[in-house]
């Protein structure tokens, strides 16, 4: 599970978009998903977010640590994911685990292939 000292930090406007698409698609909000990420997020102007936290839009890239495998993706929502171009949605266990977190922080989350540990290495924001 995502470590609890990890603070996700979103902005008002990120928050408000991925709320009411996580409403859509309703989710245990006590399991490692979007919903479960919402609820316990720390919401902030949009001015006042961290530039080195993800949101979307990030251009992200982790490194698994048990590998040492580094991936980098952008972080998108549904209809814009597309993984040859290398964006993948909120909605994936990826995504979900990353968003709100900053550069240098560690997570443990369950993947497809069990749980995994990663570092977040850097966050770019691409202007949309």
């Amino acid at each position: 599970m995502k470590n609890q000292k990890n603070t996700v930090i979103l902005s008002e406007d990120d928050f408000r978009m991925l709320k009411q698409f996580a409403e859509n698609f309703p989710t245990n909000p006590n399991e490692m998903t979007l919903s479960y990420e919402l609820n316990r997020a720390i919401v902030v102007e949009n001015d006042q977010l961290p530039e080195d936290s993800v949101r979307l839009n990030s251009q992200v890239r982790v490194k698994e640590l048990a590998s040492n495998r580094e991936m980098e993706f952008c972080i998108v929502m549904p209809a814009q994911a597309d993984i040859k171009q290398k964006k993948i949605s909120v909605l994936t266990p990826m995504g979900a685990a990353l968003i709100g977190l900053c550069k240098g922080e560690t997570i443990e989350w369950k993947m497809p292939a069990g749980m995994k540990k990663f570092e977040v290495i850097e966050v770019t924001q691409i202007v949309m």
